[in-house]
């Protein structure tokens, strides 16, 4: 029996679609950023773009921002340290999305001749089931999030407090390795001659340490996809003084 597709949904993406305007994050995003461990940060300066996977920390408020931000850190001599005090606008990608590539049965040639090896079994009902489970979303969405980031000074309380959330949100009781050399590689700082504290991650240098430069970005839109291709976008607004928000301008 041929399996049904579910058909897509083909909707023009290239403008403002189903806008609305919100002084809040959509629930949506927000389950997306409590439950992502990685976000993509885009920077880009004089028309080139470079995509960065970043540790991230999500405050839906804080003692110096209402609004919701998305706090970061970065080595000081970083491309995206460049790119972000050249031009401070940035794009951020997030989704919770559980999923593997599936395994393909491409067919390889050797000699000019069909290869006679035989192809990966059938898998088991269980084997099947629980691919299905893993290629399954935790979420159906993935959220584009623009913004503007800052640099948080130096030495302020400010960057104390920021740097404090971000090393509580990315310490965690087990470490998978890949994540680890991922943490050691960005901690590395100039003049450290590659020197990490060792065992935790590279979070002593990632996050606590004195150079590391703490980035904070402010929401400005989000636009949300779905699994069939459906886009919404949303505009965040503050709240008026009756509790409304500010149509777009």
């Amino acid at each position: 029996m041929e399996q049904q597709q579910i058909p897509l949904n083909h909707e023009a993406s290239a403008g403002d679609t189903n806008m609305q305007v919100t002084h809040e994050l959509p629930s949506e995003v927000v389950q997306c950023l409590e439950n992502a461990r990685f976000l993509h940060l885009a920077t880009c300066t004089d028309n080139v773009p470079h995509v960065s996977l970043m540790n991230y920390t999500y405050l839906p408020s804080s003692p110096f921002s209402s609004p919701p931000v998305i706090v970061m850190t970065t080595n000081p001599a970083s491309k995206k340290m460049n790119n972000l005090v050249a031009n401070p606008n940035v794009s951020l990608l997030v989704h919770d999305w559980v999923s593997h590539r599936p395994t393909t049965t491409s067919r390889r040639l050797s000699g000019g001749a069909r290869s006679t090896s035989p192809g990966p079994p059938p898998p088991s009902s269980l084997a099947a089931l629980l691919f299905n489970l893993n290629t399954s979303a935790v979420s159906s969405i993935s959220a584009t999030i623009n913004g503007a980031a800052r640099l948080v000074d130096s030495g302020s309380d400010e960057e104390k407090f920021y740097r404090e959330k971000h090393l509580e949100n990315n310490t965690f009781e087990t470490e998978a390795s890949t994540n680890d050399s991922f943490l050691r590689r960005e901690s590395v700082v100039p003049g450290s001659n590659g020197n990490r504290e060792e065992g935790d991650g590279g979070r002593g240098c990632f996050v606590a340490g004195e150079e590391v430069r703490v980035i904070v970005v402010g929401i400005r839109d989000v636009r949300i996809a779905d699994w069939k291709g459906a886009v919404r976008d949303w505009v965040i607004s503050p709240p008026t003084e009756n509790g409304q928000v500010d149509g777009v301008r």
